[in-house]
């Protein structure tokens, strides 16, 4: 009887822990936020705000589209609706959503209807894909303060929310790859090739020109 007696105790604490456990879970799945961005190439999206403080992930993939699970190839051949999009997961008690946006206007040059950079094309224009009236809201006055700083018409457009698709692994992480492969440089490992084609596109030269000292990431 002594046993059981000491058994309830422990096997109700069991169950407190347990609850309390899966409750902090919960919340702290709901204390994170999710801004779906268009801009450019999403090897460079997602090493940039994969810098952010804050920020808990970010996943290269498509959206906007009208084509279900499309692959790679399929996108960039044109027809798919898709541009080349990253999902961001970020903790808005560290980095806020007005703060992502900004960067975001920032690291992009969001006067160009017809692609970014090198990269022309429906696939490669920029856009934002507003999660809600909040995240609309909140990128409608991005949109604006950009325009404003920049004194021209900002392109970027806010569209509503939309099927995000992953890209395949080989594109997850790209930047700081170390699978060796053929460029027009030469064999590079996959960090290299992603550095030597950032500098050969014009992205931060350009942003850095648009924007001057405000550019974000450029260090």
């Amino acid at each position: 009887m002594t046993l059981f007696r000491t058994a309830k105790p422990v096997a109700l604490a069991i169950m407190i822990a347990l609850g309390l456990f899966a409750q902090t879970t919960k919340s702290h799945a709901a204390d994170t936020e999710t801004l779906t961005v268009a801009g450019g190439c999403f090897w460079c999206v997602e090493s940039d705000f994969e810098s952010v403080k804050g920020v808990k992930s970010a996943v290269s993939g498509f959206a906007g589209g009208k084509v279900a699970n499309p692959t790679y190839k399929q996108v960039v051949a044109g027809g798919t609706g898709h541009y080349e999009a990253v999902q961001i997961t970020f903790d808005p008690s560290v980095v806020s959503r007005d703060e992502l946006l900004s960067k975001f206007f920032r690291s992009v040059d969001p006067t160009d209807a017809g692609g970014q950079f090198c990269d022309r094309g429906d696939t490669y224009r920029t856009a934002i894909f507003a999660n809600g009236a909040a995240q609309k809201s909140a990128a409608e006055k991005a949109k604006a303060t950009a325009q404003s700083a920049l004194g021209t018409k900002v392109v970027t457009p806010v569209l509503g929310a939309t099927k995000f698709y992953a890209a395949d692994a080989y594109h997850q992480d790209y930047y700081k790859g170390s699978k060796i492969v053929l460029t027009r440089f030469g064999p590079k490992s996959q960090a290299k090739a992603y550095k030597a084609y950032r500098s050969a596109c014009g992205r931060d030269q350009r942003v850095k020109q648009l924007w001057g000292s405000a550019a974000a990431f450029l260090g």
